[in-house]
């Protein structure tokens, strides 16, 4: 087989909308994206992550949006905008990673508005790729189904290694021995997502291998385990509470107020659409269907990898195993029914309620401002937390501006070390206290 005819190489995809161009993924929890970035160029697509965001991002997405979009749309498309000011950016050689969705969530607006922005700009030439199961990912190329599970098995490395930031961090003896274990963690699964032309089977030992190592340094990494730490439960929309700047460094705040943090997993995500995608099918009379047997089979490989690469860490995550997604679902029921609500608010609530069971002292909940799923859980958790041993539960809504966070924080600490003294829930075996 010659170098142009390997899996994964640039030739696959001659005739894409990505054909000579580069593709910029957008952060959505950085390990995560990097990961993502490094699937794509397995299959011969040029892909990088945006620069960070800072107050250029802003900035650039202050100058284009009325302040009534919410705010993962206005950093998307800051960091968007500053690529288009990098030395040497050629639009006819760009293409911006952009997903839609249906329903109501203004996240379904994002690419025909970001598309719109970039035409008024006069860089139409620039693409807007927004792949869909309804054209077969045709903009991929032939590797779509290579592209996809490889893509997964990197955004649940990334999900396990940010788990183990948050296990570790707060004990740490010297501040940012568990951040940089991370970054190069991240970067060796990187390494091993980008290859071309790897059977699942060596790519997937090759990933273990990356993971065993990062086990190792995390556990080298001294700690002190000493003080009492409130674990808090961070859940909401998916790009606030995975993206430190877009929730104001959340998640570290809490810990500089003596807290530990758990956090929902984007993966989360992909296991609630692959449950949605079969509960369409048996609505429309297809239980035992070539349809349902493929969704059957995506999501017991799916599922397979997630245990394999998640079990590296299973004595250090003992205590914080991550709920299946029925159980939250099932959790959801008597407040938000997901039988009749959909989306991050069912998981959000379903969530909340498999915290209180994990022995969370606190919960809080990140949404961008004005978001829908932000303001409707919100009116929900007076009930849940009255059924569950009045535990506090927090909306945190952000909206650009670095307001201090340190105030309420401080409140809502004091009443999650104040419930852990009286709570009926207890932490599991493996708990560090």
């Amino acid at each position: 087989m010659s170098t142009g005819e390997q899996a994964g190489t640039p030739a696959d995809n001659r005739g894409g909308l990505l054909a000579g161009r580069k593709l910029w993924i957008p952060e959505m929890g950085r390990g995560s994206s990097i990961a993502f970035a490094a699937a794509f160029r397995s299959v011969g697509i040029d892909a990088e992550i945006c620069p960070e965001s800072d107050q250029r991002t802003m900035e650039l997405g202050g100058r284009h949006t009325s302040g009534e979009e919410c705010l993962p749309a206005k950093i998307t498309l800051g960091n968007f905008l500053k690529v288009t000011e990098q030395p040497g950016f050629a639009p006819e050689r760009t293409a911006f990673f952009m997903t839609t969705a249906d329903g109501p969530c203004r996240f379904g607006q994002y690419a025909p508005y970001i598309t719109g922005v970039l035409k008024d700009l006069k860089l139409d030439q620039v693409t807007v790729f927004s792949p869909s199961s309804r054209d077969g990912y045709g903009g991929i190329g032939v590797h779509a189904r290579e592209l996809m599970r490889t893509a997964l098995r990197g955004l649940v490395c990334a999900d396990v290694l940010r788990a183990m930031v948050h296990r570790t961090r707060p004990y740490e003896a010297t501040r940012g021995d568990a951040d940089r274990v991370h970054d190069g963690a991240i970067d060796a699964v990187s390494r091993v997502l980008e290859r071309p032309g790897l059977a699942h089977k060596v790519r997937m030992q090759q990933l273990e291998a990356a993971l065993v190592e990062a086990r190792g340094q995390f556990r080298r990494i001294a700690a002190n385990k000493s003080g009492d730490r409130p674990l808090i439960g961070v859940l909401g929309e998916i790009y606030c509470r995975l993206t430190p700047f877009a929730n104001n460094t959340l998640i570290r705040k809490i810990e500089d107020l003596g807290g530990e943090c758990v956090l929902a997993p984007l993966v989360e995500w992909v296991r609630y659409t692959n449950e949605e995608h079969q509960k369409r099918l048996r609505r429309k009379g297809l239980r035992f269907s070539k349809a349902m047997l493929g969704a059957r089979i995506s999501d017991y490989i799916q599922g397979r990898d997630e245990h394999r690469l998640y079990h590296v860490f299973a004595e250090e995550l003992k205590g914080y195993e991550e709920p299946s997604i029925r159980e939250v679902l099932e959790a959801s029921m008597p407040y938000l029914p997901h039988t009749g609500a959909l989306g991050e608010m069912t998981l959000s609530v379903g969530k909340a309620v498999c915290y209180y069971r994990q022995g969370c002292d606190g919960v809080v909940d990140v949404s961008p401002f004005t978001c829908m799923n932000g303001i409707v859980t919100e009116a929900v958790y007076p009930r849940v937390s009255a059924d569950h041993d009045d535990i506090p539960i927090r909306n945190a809504y952000f909206d650009g501006a670095r307001a201090n966070l340190d105030r309420d924080l401080d409140v809502f600490m004091e009443l999650a070390r104040s419930y852990r003294g009286r709570k009926a829930a207890r932490r599991g075996p493996g708990a560090r206290r």
